[in-house]
């Protein structure tokens, strides 16, 4: 019966405007309670941002920093409640206390942090701003971690945000490493002018990828990471931009259903356009 709730939950999320999956997950949680766990470590949404009590930087919560109603900071390394956020119960803020989760281990740790700088360099060279953030844990036989990066427009007539959220494990072997990387961007672009009116673009793309690569040490862990989620990026991005996969499908939809042009013109068009290609035929 839990099962067939869960599909049906995440059936239900798929047909839903990607725009409103934080609000809509939020009810169907409130409405199955015994399904929060697994609809939040399954569901991707936008990400959101807060500030470190401790350092005063911008991290990014997802389900893998979160323990129970708390997130882990990667600046401080340690967890924080936000009252009345994510489904967190509101509380007193003089009563707001740390809590404690699963931290990594000291070797993990640091290259959560040696990762976490070089993914902010990447960041302010690729996107010119946002947030990025790199959480990592430990595995038995190695150790997993994600890398999320967030640029947002300013608010405007012309609005838009980026979420990228890169889940990788490293699997150690003698010399060389097993790495899976699981990528998915979260889009959403708006528009207001009086010519078109409103138009709101969202969507999401999800691309997988394995690949053994060389290890020396532990740097070589974060080149091989880094180095996947480049690559991972630019080939998402290149997809997205192209015109037959989904822009240029988006503009085939839009301009059959809205027409700027007088519908007299759009039909003499056509009328000539087959006259030609008539001709062309005898």
């Amino acid at each position: 019966m839990a099962t067939d709730q869960f599909d049906s939950a995440l059936d239900l999320l798929r047909r839903l405007p990607p725009s409103s999956t934080t609000t809509s997950l939020n009810r169907i949680c409130a409405l199955a309670p015994h399904l929060t766990e697994d609809l939040l470590s399954s569901v991707d949404q936008p990400l959101e941002v807060r500030r470190c009590k401790k350092t005063g930087r911008d991290y990014l919560l997802c389900d893998y920093n979160r323990d129970g109603d708390a997130w882990r900071s990667p600046w401080s390394n340690e967890f924080e409640y936000h009252g009345g956020d994510n489904g967190a119960p509101a509380g007193d803020e003089g009563e707001e206390e740390e809590e404690e989760g699963v931290k990594p281990s000291e070797r993990v740790r640091r290259m959560e942090v040696a990762m976490g700088e070089g993914i902010e360099v990447y960041r302010e060279l690729y996107y010119e701003g946002g947030v990025s953030s790199v959480y990592f844990w430990d595995l038995d036989d190695g150790f997993a971690g994600v890398v999320l990066l967030k640029k947002t427009t300013p608010k405007g007539k012309s609005e838009g945000g980026w979420d990228s959220i890169h889940v990788f494990e490293a699997i150690d072997r003698a010399r060389t490493a097993h790495y899976k990387l699981t990528s998915t961007v979260i889009l959403r672009l708006s528009t207001t002018n009086n010519e078109l009116g409103d138009m709101y673009l969202s969507g999401n793309m999800t691309r997988q990828i394995e690949q053994d690569m060389s290890v020396t040490d532990d740097s070589s862990h974060i080149v091989n990471v880094g180095r996947l989620v480049e690559d991972m990026e630019l080939r998402m991005r290149n997809l997205l931009q192209a015109e037959e996969v989904y822009f240029g499908k988006a503009k085939d939809v839009v301009g059959d259903l809205r027409s700027i042009p007088s519908l007299t013109e759009a039909n003499r068009e056509k009328a000539s356009h087959k006259e030609m290609i008539d001709s062309m035929k005898r």
